[in-house]
């Protein structure tokens, strides 16, 4: 039992760091219906900055972090304007082979010797674990660390989307770009802050993941960004909440299916259970069907 609480926590700590990249796929999708397949790329974008910033740079923690998400988010705001604005109203699969050239094109970029290397990178963590034994299970100051930060920038969501005049201009858009143009809404403005803020959330992600997973290379993008968008998709894409509780999921699935059957295994069964859902409610678990209007 207490092995299994153990694996519960650790499952927890993993889909809050997929909720974390989840949030800028869903809130990408939800103002310009747009897939960024480049997300996870940002997200190890942020975890060398991060890591340079501490390990190399000397940087307390928190700037480090300030850092990763200063960068990231220029990062961001720079990809939506150069890669994907130009193909906003043209058909979906060229934004979309737009988004793989740029996923690539970081990753490679990243893998040359003058900017992170093709190598794996120890991370050194700017302070030791410690752990406590509660009810029989084992947290650590680092799974405690995440699970603050992650819920202080839900939080912050919550209150960016639903009490600023910037949140109400990206509901306005996320409904219609036209009738938010004839209200006054700086369209363009609105959807780069919505990838700066996506960008920002990934930026914090790839820190954490970094000081959790204490390894890091340019291509480590790859899977947590398949994993957090299918959680996003697994949720209910374009809707926050979903985004969280389709993360949470995939962390439990994937930690318990490599405690208790194979590691083989946890991609494919949480790939798996996506299949299902998609089949029985493609909505997602908080989506609702909407019919196509003709």
């Amino acid at each position: 039992m207490e092995h299994v609480l153990d694996q519960i926590i650790n499952g927890l700590q993993l889909g809050l760091m997929y909720a974390l990249i989840a949030l800028g796929y869903t809130m990408v999708y939800g103002v310009v219906k747009l897939i960024n397949f480049a997300h996870g790329d940002v997200f190890m974008v942020g975890a060398f900055i991060g890591y340079f910033g501490f390990q190399h740079w000397g940087l307390p923690l928190p700037v480090a972090i300030l850092n990763a998400v200063v960068v990231c988010a220029i990062l961001g705001v720079t990809i939506e304007r150069i890669a994907y604005r130009p193909l906003r109203y043209a058909p979906k699969i060229a934004a979309l082979i737009s988004a793989l050239g740029v996923s690539l094109f970081l990753e490679y970029f990243g893998s040359l010797k003058f900017v992170f290397g093709p190598n794996f990178r120890v991370v050194q963590r700017p302070f030791e674990e410690v752990r406590w034994e509660i009810l029989g299970a084992t947290i650590t100051n680092i799974q405690v660390m995440i699970a603050v930060v992650v819920v202080l920038m839900l939080l912050a969501l919550q209150f960016i989307v639903y009490r600023t005049r910037i949140g109400m201009a990206m509901r306005t858009v996320s409904v219609d770009h036209n009738a938010a143009r004839l209200m006054g809404v700086n369209v363009d403005n609105t959807i780069s802050i919505t990838f700066a803020i996506g960008s920002a959330f990934a930026a914090v992600g790839g820190v954490l993941y970094a000081i959790a997973y204490p390894q890091i290379h340019p291509f480590m993008g790859i899977m947590p960004g398949l994993k957090a968008f299918t959680a996003a998709v697994l949720g209910g894409i374009g809707i926050i909440p979903g985004a969280v509780l389709g993360a949470i999921i995939m962390g439990q699935v994937e930690t318990l299916t490599s405690a208790f059957l194979s590691s083989q295994l946890r991609d494919a069964i949480a790939f798996f259970i996506l299949i299902l859902v998609l089949l029985i409610r493609p909505s997602g678990i908080l989506g609702k069907n909407e019919p196509d209007k003709v």
